[in-house]
């Protein structure tokens, strides 16, 4: 673990590789799993407004969730996360061919919002957990992104490296430089 500023970062990080593989995992990740995606507090707020916006990208089984739901819901674990569709896939989940995506990112992609989508779901395979006096930035390694590892490890694309720009929205560019100085001494 390496501490920049008021955040612990795992080494893993710089050390595993990982690109995300579409047309290898299918986006398993929004379809897989007994709860959808964790939702930051600030981000409550975010999908309320742009639903109305984000509606139209949806599939219907998507909008009568959340119409029925909320667009954001409490887990079992007592945090938030995006409703799911008969306990399955994220409600925000639209597909192309077989392929799960992201809903709320084409509204985005579209210009019909200018928010991409969750944080955690920007994030991953990263995870934040929040503490008192310091945020975790830890690697969540999930057997369904076996190919995104494989590819990762092909195109030598550490962790750190494929999530920059999640990264950089949640800590700052400045962070982030602090983050790659940290790597290239680790990785040396």
């Amino acid at each position: 673990m390496f501490e920049l500023g008021k955040t612990v970062v795992s080494e893993e990080l710089f050390e595993k590789h990982f690109v995300c593989d579409l047309q290898a995992c299918k986006g398993a990740c929004c379809v897989d799993g007994s709860a959808g995606a964790p939702v930051a507090e600030e981000e409550r707020g975010i999908l309320e407004k742009i639903y109305t916006r984000v509606r139209p990208f949806l599939r219907d089984e998507g909008r009568k969730a959340i119409e029925a739901q909320g667009p954001y819901v409490r887990g079992s674990d007592g945090e938030w996360e995006t409703p799911l569709v008969d306990g399955n896939e994220c409600a925000y989940v639209v597909y192309s061919g077989e392929t799960a995506l992201c809903g709320i990112e084409a509204a985005h992609r579209e210009g019909a919002i200018d928010w991409k989508k969750p944080l955690s779901c920007h994030l991953y395979p990263v995870r934040i957990r929040e503490y008192t006096a310091l945020t975790a930035v830890n690697y969540h390694q999930w057997h369904i992104c076996d190919p995104a590892c494989s590819l990762g490890e092909a195109t030598r694309v550490p962790i750190y490296k494929f999530v920059r720009e999640a990264l950089v929205r949640k800590f700052g560019e400045a962070w982030y430089e602090e983050l790659e100085s940290v790597a290239e001494k680790h990785l040396k």
